[in-house]
């Protein structure tokens, strides 16, 4: 590989990786089974608090 393009190439992937850093995911953040239950047993026990 000559050295232009190795030059190049070490660029491109240094701001590519800063591109994909500015930009937000997607991808929403993991909630476990169990956390997942127990948020949804607080939201029940808050909706029958609330219809008393």
């Amino acid at each position: 590989m000559n050295r232009k393009k190795k030059i190049n190439q070490t660029l491109k992937g240094k701001a590519k990786k800063a591109n994909a850093k500015l930009h937000g995911h997607n991808k929403p953040k993991y909630i476990s089974k169990d956390e997942r239950a127990r948020l949804a047993l607080e939201e029940q026990q808050e909706s029958i608090t609330t219809a008393d």
